[in-house]
């Protein structure tokens, strides 16, 4: 008998915890999408930067690449960008404008429980990244005809490696911002900069400086694992799996640094 009303006291507290977390990724989205013009540099900056890149490139082709067009490499490569920005750029100014305000210290005090918050922005950023996702990847097929992934589980693997690794440098970016003021162009600089040495603009070539630069660095190897299920050229592997495990690294090293230097309260008496 005891056994019995055990498991139904489980039961019942499984269900209530996914009801505070439902309840809060909804909270999480209404504030997201009701910010219309944070919604829209968010969201719209990828969408819009695919349009005109994709408009301009026509038929240019990379030699170097397989002679694939230019197009087919913007696809991927902004699906991995729809997936930092949210992960890494809007999570990181998120939560600096929250600590400095003081709200992450009024929700942790607040009878909600720690793990409920944190795990609610955490889906609501993966739900923000997922809509770039699909829409970067809606306008590639239907506007400028660039297949879909060849290997879907390839393609998810890299989805699920990035968001989680993204997002936990986004953490880690936010503790190392001393202000609200600051957050967005420290965060902002960092992440451009990155973007550009990386290859987000125009394809590296493989042995050049620029390459071997950014090979130290998450981003290029995020976008090349992205790219690799759409299977550009034939005869490269569908598992980018040296890039996953860079970013994976990066991502590990940066939970490691969220979990030391994490703040819930204002750095400003």
């Amino acid at each position: 008998m005891s056994e019995r009303t055990d498991t139904s006291a489980h039961r019942s507290f499984a269900v209530a915890d996914v009801r505070l977390v439902t309840h809060q990724v909804r909270y999480e989205q209404m504030a997201f999408w009701i910010n219309r013009i944070g919604a829209v540099f968010t969201v719209g900056f990828s969408v819009i930067f695919l349009v005109m890149l994709g408009a301009s490139a026509g038929n240019s082709r990379i030699s170097y690449l397989g002679n694939i067009k230019l197009v087919q490499y913007y696809v991927p490569a902004f699906v991995a960008y729809g997936v930092m920005s949210a992960c890494f750029q809007m999570l990181a100014i998120n939560l600096v404008i929250r600590r400095e305000t003081g709200l992450l210290k009024r929700l942790r005090l607040s009878p909600l429980p720690t793990w409920v918050l944190l795990v609610s922005i955490f889906v609501s950023t993966m739900i923000v990244a997922l809509v770039q996702v699909v829409l970067l990847l809606a306008i590639g097929r239907y506007g400028y005809a660039v297949p879909f992934p060849q290997s879907w589980a390839a393609f998810v693997v890299v989805l699920i490696v990035g968001i989680v690794s993204f997002s936990a440098m986004g953490v880690a970016m936010s503790t190392l911002v001393p202000n609200q003021e600051s957050a967005g162009p420290v965060t902002s600089v960092v992440f451009f900069v990155l973007l550009f040495l990386s290859g987000l603009w125009f394809p590296l070539k493989a042995n050049s400086g620029l390459a071997k630069f950014s090979n130290y660095f998450p981003v290029h190897h995020f976008i090349e694992a992205v790219a690799a299920p759409f299977n550009l050229q034939p005869g490269v592997s569908v598992w980018a799996w040296h890039d996953l495990l860079v970013v994976a690294i990066w991502g590990v090293a940066a939970f490691v640094v969220a979990l030391r230097k994490f703040r819930w309260a204002p750095r400003r008496s």
